[in-house]
């Protein structure tokens, strides 16, 4: 039975007071995925957990480059967005059953939170709020979600940590520059055990800071590319998942910075011969009421052949795939949220070019996994970059996924080429973030999930990233700063 949110929140002043911290962050989750929050002292942290933290308005308005999107010292903001007047205050809410402590600093705690407005109304626009509205639309069916996590990413060695030109006065700009970075294994070999004992340094700091947070961390393993490492979580609800996810990223660039390496979430760093990193993201709906995978069917529907999705999936899993084949244009700019990362969708990359699923194949968008009385049976979305907002993209899914589920919709049998000429007949993934945009712009079932206001709103802000990308004289030094130092 879950504790009575009271209840919880006197669990966590125990936890504070015998943890010995002297410091609490109160972390909230930003619209790119990054935590940004306030550290208090031990005492105010106590009282803040029933009063909340006040945070100013505009860190929900800014964009990647942490520029302010909108006007809010101009009469229109009160009519375009009610309650984010003059850049006042919202609050941060702590979550109950949140707080850890962190392992890479000294006495330091870390909670999690939600912004509100004063009134203790939930703001809308607040990510982690949008999984949680999702969340409750499955939960209308009877219905839960499960995800596991694939992440590749790349870590490097940071050249000078204490003196890098990115900590340099006279090179502060807006944003500053990156790192100055050295590989930690030179790649292309891929599960290479030397390269992973090469590795092995910066991996254990990922595995010890992972597992003394609780993250259910199952592997860590060398990826193809220079640099480039793999972490696999275990199968949670969605949105443990997702709170997961935010926590394992920034966890690990403080971690590793400390120990002198640098850490990106960026999908393609700005160097030559790298290979780009993807957020694999499985997927699978359970009954609420036993937990039973509602994707498995015990045996093959009649009549069907290897390649039809009832072969594998239930008839509820088939409508859901054949929901995420319908909108994967417009599910795009969920899944891959920056200019970077669209560069990532390229033929025979082990990353997907077109709309298309297959049975366990890793060139489709979406791969099926399983067969009939497989429990474990799952859709793989392999559309994802590491730098997306994880709440934003599972989201994405369900909403996608339910209208899949409305209309009981059927998708084509799976392919055996993705890459091949045929598939030239089939629709492209979009090819950049503006052409994703649009896309969303174009999908009314994914504007309907999300809400009108919130698609405005997320659109106002990446459409402002787009056009500075469009406009960068040097678009790599562009990625270098705006991403690669960043994300």
């Amino acid at each position: 039975m879950t504790q009575p949110v009271e209840g919880a929140l006197e669990e966590t002043a125990r936890q504070i007071e015998a943890s010995g911290v002297e410091l609490v962050r109160f972390a909230w989750c930003d619209m790119h995925g990054m935590l940004r929050g306030k550290t208090l002292t031990r005492t105010f942290a106590l009282e803040a957990l029933r009063s909340g933290v006040s945070m100013v308005s505009t860190l929900m308005l800014k964009g990647i480059d942490d520029r302010t999107a909108f006007k809010v010292f101009e009469p229109a903001i009160a009519t375009e967005l009610p309650g984010f007047e003059f850049a006042n205050n919202l609050m941060l809410r702590p979550i109950a059953g949140s707080f850890k402590v962190l392992p890479w600093t000294d006495k330091t705690g870390w909670l999690q939170c939600q912004a509100g407005f004063q009134d203790g109304t939930p703001v809308p626009f607040d990510t982690r709020r949008q999984l949680q509205l999702a969340l409750a639309r499955l939960e209308e069916l009877g219905l839960g979600m499960v995800c596991g996590l694939e992440v590749e990413f790349h870590i490097y060695r940071l050249r000078d940590p204490l003196f890098g030109a990115d900590l340099q006065p006279e090179n502060a700009a807006w944003p500053g520059p990156a790192p100055d970075v050295s590989l930690i294994h030179p790649g292309y070999n891929l599960l290479g055990e030397n390269w992973i004992d090469l590795a092995d340094e910066p991996l254990r700091i990922v595995q010890h800071t992972a597992q003394a947070l609780g993250l259910p961390v199952t592997s860590l393993e060398i990826e193809l590319g220079p640099s480039q490492v793999e972490v696999v979580f275990a199968a949670t609800d969605a949105l443990t998942a997702a709170d997961n996810m935010v926590l394992f990223r920034s966890a690990t660039k403080q971690a590793l910075r400390r120990a002198g390496y640098h850490a990106t979430f960026m999908c393609r760093p700005p160097f030559e011969n790298i290979m780009s990193s993807g957020w694999h993201l499985h997927q699978s709906l359970v009954r609420s009421d036993s937990g039973q995978n509602a994707f498995m069917r015990d045996r093959p529907a009649p009549g069907t052949q290897a390649r039809d999705a009832e072969h594998t999936l239930s008839a509820l899993g088939a409508q859901y795939l054949a929901g995420l084949l319908a909108h994967a244009k417009g599910l795009a700019v969920w899944c891959t949220p920056t200019a970077n990362g669209f560069g990532r969708f390229r033929p025979n990359a082990l990353a997907p070019q077109s709309v298309l699923w297959g049975r366990d194949n890793r060139g489709a968008m979406l791969r099926v996994v399983g067969a009939a009385g497989d429990a474990a049976t799952r859709i793989e979305n392999r559309l994802g970059e590491p730098a997306a907002n994880p709440y934003l993209y599972m989201a994405a899914q369900i909403h996608a996924g339910l209208d899949g589920i409305a209309r009981k919709a059927l998708p084509p049998p799976a392919t055996d080429a993705p890459y091949a000429e045929e598939a030239a007949g089939v629709e492209r993934i979009p090819s950049s973030l503006g052409a994703a945009l649009e896309a969303l712009q174009a999908d009314a079932a994914l504007r309907a999930g999300f809400g009108e206001g919130f698609v405005s709103y997320f659109h106002r802000i990446k459409s402002a990233e787009h056009a500075r990308f469009e406009a960068a004289e040097d678009k790599v030094e562009f990625q270098r700063r705006e991403y690669f130092g960043r994300i």
